[in-house]
């Protein structure tokens, strides 16, 4: 039996956080034990705090650490590192929600004593018959097909306990953690079948903030970290897409302008660091994000929290 610490990092998630938490505390499990699930509130102003505290009053692994200013999600990370015990600690956005067998399948690779780090799929639950849900199925799916070949993992993630500070400045916590476990010459494990249900960008100002915080930051990861994620190499990229083309006149058209937004997403976030110096650790929320429901994981609130008077 694998122990598991979860991590959940939180900003302003009253709209998903309970049915996050009703995920977690459900997941179905046979060679694992979630032993304690951390939710980190980071200078949250909406409810996410009451509703964590209303549902740790159901369920003793739930603890809520308060952190009473944002000081960027990797600050958060780690006083959930300060707390955690057990053999795997798992790592977890607030604003996704894992499948009900989630945390047992991503963890089934940890019986490989060299694996040191693992994480499972994100899906998005954007419409793609839409433009912007069009561009965030592409860039997961264009994820998931170089994951195939070399691990990139995010979303969620789980690794072994060796990791127990990440740098404080970094804005891409997962791939920092990469980075770490390559240093102890561990391996990563990419597993298609553990789902994440996230929601991207539903605006192209949202698509463009995210895409240059994460490229500015990948930047920062190779000369602090010297460490270089597999989806930025370009080459790798278009040959994955060229071979995952659909060629009707919409896909092509959309295609392109989907390429022309992560160009120029990439562009901004390589102005940012050189020539701005910026690092933007503690980022600017990107608001259409949030609005996340998967219905193939709903499972029954037993607070009643999360719901909204009026």
């Amino acid at each position: 039996m694998t122990t598991a610490s979860v991590g959940v990092m939180a900003y302003n998630e009253e709209q998903n956080i309970a049915k996050l938490l009703a995920s977690l505390t459900s997941q179905r499990l046979d060679r694992v034990e979630i032993r304690e699930i951390f939710v980190v509130s980071s200078g949250s102003t909406d409810r996410t705090d009451d509703i964590v505290s209303e549902w740790a009053e159901k369920d003793a692994r739930i603890r809520l650490i308060r952190q009473e200013t944002r000081q960027g999600k990797s600050s958060a990370i780690n006083l959930f590192l300060e707390a955690a015990d057990a053999d795997v600690f798992v790592l977890e956005s607030g604003d996704t929600i894992p499948a009900p067998d989630c945390v047992e399948r991503m963890l089934a690779p940890f019986e490989d004593p060299k694996v040191g780090m693992a994480g499972g799929r994100p899906m998005p639950v954007d419409d793609p018959d839409t433009f912007m849900g069009f561009v965030v199925h592409m860039l997961w799916r264009l994820h998931h097909r170089l994951a195939l070949k070399h691990p990139k993992l995010g979303e969620m993630v789980a690794f072994r306990s060796i990791v127990r500070r990440i740098p404080p400045d970094s804005a891409v916590d997962e791939a920092s953690i990469e980075a770490i476990i390559h240093d102890n010459d561990l391996k990563l494990a990419y597993v298609p079948d553990a789902v994440i249900y996230n929601k991207g960008a539903s605006t192209v100002g949202d698509f463009l903030k995210q895409r240059r915080r994460i490229f500015a930051g990948h930047i920062w990861l190779e000369k602090v970290q010297s460490y270089e994620v597999s989806t930025k190499k370009v080459g790798g990229i278009v040959s994955v897409l060229l071979e995952d083309m659909e060629w009707s006149p919409r896909n092509v058209v959309w295609t392109a302008a989907g390429v022309f937004l992560e160009f120029w997403g990439r562009l901004l976030g390589t102005i940012d660091f050189y020539v701005f110096k910026r690092n933007p650790y503690a980022w600017d929320v990107s608001h259409s994000t949030k609005s996340l429901d998967a219905p193939a994981t709903h499972v029954a609130d037993p607070t009643g929290a999360g719901r909204r008077d009026g």
